[in-house]
């Protein structure tokens, strides 16, 4: 089978790898010849663990291959996956002219029969609106089917949770549809893997929701952490009291400075402004959105504190920047909402991030750039561990009392027993915890 991946972004190419790693002929489509052409040479735009190996191996064994023509990809291929952005408009909903275009770009160039899948995230009624631009784009009429596929991919694990996912959900009325996609998906079925075979629209509302009660579990357990520093308690413990619960579980439920990346922020103004339009208030989503923003300055109000209430001629080590661990990317990081605030109120930071320094310096230049934790730490009054990457779970305290000038640890992540930093003779303050 042939398929036509239109849009190389994270989702269209952790997907497309994927599916080429399944034995399925995969041209990937975009229309950023820089991006492609870095693609052709082997490597890979994103950071993402075991994905460039996997781009390699597939382009070299010839199922994956990559080009700018959108014409070409969509001639050959029996099922045209639609994975462009869908960014955030002023109004919080998400644009969807991207999406558009390629579906005009499929009515204008299809011949024969095909499957087109919309694997970016988009608002409920976009499957119709894609079909209606298909058809109206036609030169001659042509049978289609338009299926919704959301993606379920985290970052820094994308690959596993392809391979290995929780369920497939594949929204369709089309019985045709239908059996094209438990083909593609065969693999899956050997490790039996859930399907979810519904509606296009229910296909599209579950991916929202989804997200919406992950980022409700993120702001809860944040707001659980401001109580529990003001009366004594501990929010470790109180999250694996609560996460026991089989009905609630674990996972979401870490304190810290609050959610990012390119899917929660995003989703969670989409979905409450989805409710808006059907003139409906989605009140527990909105107020997750407030907290999630105030979270963000009470992590800066946390390390001026931890400062003495002054940030101004400091000098502040931050050891992460990207949103979470194991990726490259700052869409919506925390750290572009509490770094910018103390720089504002006169301090000086110096930052290390294993995958983010590039990008983190051009969204935030007045950095100071360095090269691993220690050096970041040199002449710092402060040090704030701003996202938990595995090489920072073990820092050398007794190397970085020789380097800091201070004795002041913000751990925004709750990494370290707050006794083992106290013991090697600094001031630990972290989040929700005494």
């Amino acid at each position: 089978m042939n398929i036509c991946m239109v849009g190389v972004g994270y989702v269209g190419l952790v997907t497309g790898a994927c599916f080429a790693e399944f034995g399925i002929n995969v041209v990937c489509v975009d229309k950023v010849q820089e991006k492609i052409d870095m693609l052709k040479q082997g490597k890979v735009p994103i950071y993402e663990p075991g994905l460039e190996e996997m781009v390699a191996k597939n382009a070299r064994e010839g199922r994956l291959s990559f080009t700018t023509d959108l014409e070409e990809g969509i001639k050959q291929a029996l099922v045209v996956f639609i994975a462009v952005g869908t960014p955030q408009g002023n109004d919080g909903a998400a644009d969807l002219k991207y999406v558009e275009q390629v579906a005009k770009s499929i009515g204008q160039t299809m011949t024969e029969y095909k499957v087109v899948v919309t694997k970016s995230t988009v608002p409920v009624g976009t499957g119709q609106k894609v079909a209606a631009i298909i058809k109206a784009n036609q030169k001659t009429p042509v049978d289609f089917d338009v299926v919704s596929n959301p993606e379920f991919l985290r970052e820094g694990s994308a690959i596993e949770d392809f391979m290995r996912p929780n369920r497939v959900v594949v929204g369709t009325g089309s019985e045709r549809a239908q059996a094209v996609m438990r083909d593609l998906y065969a693999p899956l079925y050997l490790i039996e893997t859930p399907f979810v075979l519904t509606n296009v629209e229910t296909a599209e509302m579950i991916k929202y929701a989804s997200n919406a009660f992950l980022a409700t579990k993120i702001s809860f357990i944040n707001e659980m952490a401001n109580i529990c520093e003001k009366v004594g308690a501990d929010v470790n413990q109180v999250a694996k009291g609560m996460g026991l619960d089989r009905r609630i579980g674990p996972k979401f439920l870490h304190a810290g400075p609050g959610y990012g990346g390119s899917c929660f922020p995003k989703d969670t103004e989409a979905i409450a402004h989805i409710a808006k339009d059907c003139e409906y208030r989605f009140r527990i989503v909105e107020a997750v959105i407030e907290v999630n923003r105030s979270q963000r300055e009470r992590m800066a109000d946390k390390i001026a504190q931890a400062l003495g209430g002054r940030t101004d001629g400091k000098v502040v080590a931050c050891l992460g920047l990207t949103f979470k661990p194991n990726t490259d990317d700052m869409r919506e990081s925390p750290s572009l909402v509490i770094l910018p605030a103390i720089m504002k109120q006169g301090a000086t930071v110096r930052a290390y991030d294993p995958a983010g320094m590039a990008e983190a310096m051009e969204t935030m230049p007045a950095l100071v750039a360095c090269d691993n934790a220690y050096h970041a730490a040199e002449g710092a009054d402060c040090l704030v561990i701003m996202t938990e990457w595995n090489q920072f779970r073990n820092l050398d305290w007794a190397r970085l009392k020789e380097v800091m000038r201070g004795e002041v640890v913000v751990d925004l992540r709750n990494v370290y027993p707050p006794e083992r930093v106290r013991q090697a003779g600094f001031t630990y303050i972290s989040v929700g915890r005494p």
